[in-house]
C-alpha cells in the first residue's frame, strides 16, 4: 500500500507540474496577445519615420549665422529630398548639401552660380558673367567688401554663397570650390522651429 500511495503522489506532482507549465505558456501566451498589437503601431511610425527621413524630408539644424538674416542660428528647417528628382536646382535655391571638403558635414546656403557661370565678387557686389546680380539679391545681409575670382563655375557643379557674407564659409573659401549635382541632398523650403516663424523660407519653395 505504501508503494501504491508513493506511486500516486508521483503522478499527483506530475500532473501539477504539468498544469503549472500549462497555466505558464497560456500565460506568456496572453501576455504576446496582449503586447503585440499594442508595439505593432509603433513599429510602424518607426519605419515611416525613418523611411521619410531617407527618402523624402531632410531635418537639418542651422549650426551658425552664415545664412542670417534668411535663417538665424538655432532654427530648424525641413528640406525637399524629391525637389531635384526631375529637374535641376535654380539661381538662389537653398540647398542643403554634403559639405564638399567633408562629406560628413552637412551645409545650408543659397545657390549663386550654375554650371559654366562666371562668378565674381568686386567690392562686395557679386557679378554674375560680367553683370553686376545685387538688385536680384535681397536677402544679403551683409556689406562686407571683399573680391573673389572670377570664377567658372564647372559642369555638373553649382556655385553656393551665404546670405551673411561677412560670417560665411562658403565657395570663396573652399579647397573644393563647388558642390557637385551628386552632393545636393535637397532644397530647403519650410522652417517649423521656432513655431514664431513656422512656413516657408526658399524664394523659389512655393513648389518645396
Amino acid at each position: 500500500m505504501a508503494k501504491k500511495s508513493k506511486d500516486v503522489n508521483q503522478v499527483d506532482a506530475q500532473a501539477s507540474e504539468n498544469q503549472t507549465s500549462a497555466a505558464e505558456e497560456g500565460k506568456s501566451k496572453l501576455s504576446a496577445a496582449v503586447i503585440i498589437p499594442e508595439i505593432i503601431p509603433y513599429i510602424i511610425i518607426i519605419v515611416v519615420a525613418i523611411a521619410i527621413n531617407t527618402f523624402l524630408v531632410i531635418n537639418a539644424r542651422i549650426p551658425s549665422g552664415s545664412m542670417e538674416t534668411t535663417i538665424m542660428t538655432g532654427e530648424r528647417v525641413f528640406g525637399n529630398r524629391l525637389a531635384y528628382k526631375y529637374g535641376d536646382p535654380q539661381r538662389y535655391d537653398i540647398i542643403i548639401f554634403h559639405f564638399p571638403d567633408d562629406e560628413k558635414r552637412l551645409f545650408v546656403k543659397r545657390l549663386i552660380g550654375l554650371p559654366g557661370d562666371t562668378i565674381e565678387l568686386k567690392d562686395g557686389q557679386v557679378y554674375i558673367n560680367g553683370v553686376n546680380d545685387m538688385e536680384n539679391e535681397p536677402f544679403v545681409s551683409s556689406d562686407k567688401h571683399d573680391n573673389f575670382g572670377p570664377y567658372t563655375v564647372p559642369e555638373n557643379c553649382y556655385f553656393m554663397l551665404g546670405d551673411n557674407r561677412a560670417h560665411s564659409n562658403d565657395s570663396r573659401f573652399w579647397y573644393n570650390k563647388c558642390v557637385r549635382r551628386d552632393q545636393i541632398v535637397g532644397r530647403a523650403g519650410f522652417r517649423y522651429w521656432p513655431l514664431t516663424k513656422i512656413g516657408l523660407i526658399n524664394k523659389y519653395a512655393s513648389n518645396w
